[in-house]
């Protein structure tokens, strides 16, 4: 036989739940009321009787007689601990499967460890309040009673309807977690246009950036500076042979074995073999003190004092040589030294230094911007991954409710 599905929202599935279990759940749930009512008032008489023998042995206690004395005091220790633990037992309010059965569980405990109390402890008090321990043993037998009943409609009767208050329970949950994803669908919505700004603003900033660095004196430093590196490699080039007679010249200095360098030449050798265009920009027309270190080398290489291979000696005599005679490093002389002022013409201008603290300035604010773009998109990771969990326990207690329906009532319904 076809099952016809009931389609149902979430906001009414559980009127028609209610509809459809009141003859089922009512007149169980009324009868599980009445059994909580009853062990609530066998409770309530064993705290009353527990009470009797207390106040009875205290009474026995505080009048010294030595034959009573000491059972008293047993019983009276006795009582403290059927009060203790009978007080304890906790009642529930709200009438559920599983709040009776562990009302029923906890008074089970108690009773069990009174039997045992009784078992061990009244056997000693004997035969003195004989009368008190009867009127608690009948007290205690008929919560025993009214807990085996309780206990029976339990496991018989109310536990065939437990799936189904339970999916009462799985509603009231279900409508909690729409309620969560909602709001996580509003905070989600929230911070996404709060972003939108942020990555505006961090468009904007990385446009005006890029135009600064690839527009105006930047720009044209870039140029310069490319220009720079290209003459700088050339002129490396042309004094390639001359770098070992100028390391060579430069130890004779300073272990000052007879170079024949002043001060001053040797510091501007330094700087030929740390920054060699730099130090030729620097060079008057003719670069003379260049020329005075070449001719001291040269002297040095024929009294072969710089202790060359004959090969790199050869090479070197000729590349100073062309330097000395036929002045080779002019039109690179004339090169270094617009490059070089060019370069520092940027680098000092007013224009330059605007630039470039609207720049430190962009940079900052780009910075700031996208740490607050990334937390916004961090948050909005969190809640994103939050809404699908939300949805799936909302879609797991959907197809339990639904299953539970289907397996108690034989209806097939689908929340939607």
């Amino acid at each position: 036989m076809i099952v016809s599905e009931t389609k149902l929202s979430s906001s009414e599935i559980e009127k028609w739940l209610e509809g459809e279990t009141h003859s089922i759940l009512s007149p169980v749930q009324a009868e599980a009321k009445q059994f909580r009512d009853e062990m609530k008032a066998a409770i309530q008489s064993e705290i009353e009787i527990s009470k009797m023998l207390l106040d009875n042995s205290t009474k026995e206690i505080d009048q010294r007689n030595m034959r009573v004395y000491n059972r008293a005091r047993a019983l009276n220790k006795l009582a403290h601990l059927f009060l203790e633990r009978l007080k304890k037992i906790g009642i529930p309010e709200q009438v559920t499967y599983e709040n009776l059965n562990r009302f029923a569980q906890e008074a089970q405990k108690v009773f069990m460890v009174a039997d045992i109390d009784i078992k061990n402890w009244f056997p000693r008090v004997s035969p003195f309040f004989i009368m008190d321990r009867r009127k608690f043993l009948t007290v205690h037998e008929k919560a025993k009673l009214t807990l085996a009943s309780f206990n029976n409609f339990l496991t018989k009767e109310y536990v065939k309807t437990k799936t189904l208050e339970e999916a009462f329970g799985l509603l009231t949950e279900l409508h909690s977690q729409e309620k969560q994803k909602e709001n996580l669908a509003l905070q989600l919505e929230n911070m996404r246009k709060e972003r939108i700004p942020l990555e505006q603003k961090v468009g904007e900033l990385e446009k005006r950036i890029f135009e600064l660095r690839n527009q105006g004196p930047i720009s044209q430093l870039k140029i310069v500076q490319a220009e720079e590196e290209a003459l700088s490699t050339e002129l490396r080039n042309v004094l390639r042979h001359l770098q070992k007679p100028f390391l060579k010249i430069q130890a004779l200095a300073y272990q000052g074995g007879g170079s024949g360098l002043t001060q001053d030449e040797l510091k501007k050798l330094d700087e030929y073999l740390e920054k060699p265009l730099e130090a030729l920009s620097k060079e008057e027309i003719g670069y003379p003190n260049l020329k005075e270190t070449l001719a001291k080398i040269y002297h040095l290489i024929k009294q072969d004092k710089l202790k060359l291979k004959p090969d790199k000696a050869r090479k070197a005599e000729q590349s100073i040589d062309d330097f000395l005679r036929k002045d080779s490093l002019s039109e690179i002389h004339r090169k270094s030294i617009d490059v070089v002022t060019r370069k520092n013409r940027l680098l000092t201008s007013s224009n330059m230094s605007e630039t470039m603290r609207e720049l430190s300035l962009l940079e900052e604010q780009l910075e700031q911007s996208r740490a607050r773009k990334a937390s916004a998109e961090t948050h909005e990771a969190v809640i994103e991954r939050a809404i699908v969990d939300a949805q799936e326990r909302i879609q797991g207690h959907k197809q339990t409710i639904e299953k539970t329906v289907y397996s108690s009532l034989g209806k097939k319904i689908r929340i939607l």
